[in-house]
């Protein structure tokens, strides 16, 4: 079975005169704590970093962890993992930047991580063949099971904790790596339609505002709702 509960933010609420040039999304993942694997067999569970463009297409950008001990970041479009990151990989302490950028001058998604404890970075490009709209749409922020034995998500592999979460857009026709970025502002709960669970073996901690970005951490813990919070 497929669960998920996290938070959504829709760009367009809040920037009007910015969120059409809006061309990447960010954040930064902090692995805090490892806590024992209890993944069910063949299943797995996945911290996200998605976004939707307007035909709800969804592009992502996954630290995922599998029954096995397999754990690592994932390229996925549209549903379909494209990319296992070889180069960085999860580990307890350090901080990660995930960034997905929209290219729509030569039709590509470039998926990107960068560990920021020793700088190692490593980048996908996926090139996109079907007919895809460029413009942002709803972002996601939060957790995703799949539970091949069971009927409910399960306890968390890693403590976590999200910060630096961000739109952006180049500022430079001239330099493809000059951005400009805007914390996304606000974050509103959003979770599966099962009626099998009232609560999720989770919990989302609001960690203040920090650089103008709303901060959460991902324990263990109980829920039955994401994130609700406002950084404006």
């Amino acid at each position: 079975m497929h669960y998920w509960i996290g938070s959504i933010n829709n760009p367009q609420a809040y920037y009007k005169n910015h969120y059409n040039k809006f061309n990447i999304i960010t954040d930064t993942l902090k692995i805090v704590t490892e806590f024992e694997n209890r993944i069910p067999d063949k299943s797995w569970i996945l911290y996200l970093l998605e976004i939707f463009n307007s035909q709800q297409i969804a592009v992502e950008l996954n630290l995922i962890c599998q029954f096995d001990n397999q754990n690592y970041f994932e390229a996925i479009f549209n549903g379909v993992n494209q990319y296992r990151f070889n180069k960085v990989l999860p580990k307890i302490g350090n901080s990660y930047i995930r960034q997905i950028r929209f290219k729509k001058f030569n039709n590509t998604i470039e998926y990107y991580i960068q560990d920021l404890e020793n700088q190692i970075d490593e980048s996908f490009i996926l090139d996109v063949k079907a007919l895809f709209s460029y413009q942002f749409s709803t972002s996601f922020t939060g957790i995703e099971w799949w539970n091949k034995i069971d009927y409910k998500p399960y306890p968390l592999r890693y403590k976590i904790e999200i910060s630096n979460l961000m739109y952006g857009f180049n500022d430079n026709a001239s330099d493809d790596t000059s951005a400009i970025f805007f914390p996304v502002d606000s974050l509103y709960s959003n979770k599966d339609g099962s009626f099998n669970h009232s609560q999720y073996p989770i919990n989302f901690i609001f960690n203040g505002i920090r650089n103008g970005c709303i901060c959460y951490n991902i324990e263990n813990g109980f829920c039955n709702q994401g994130l609700n919070c406002n950084a404006l």
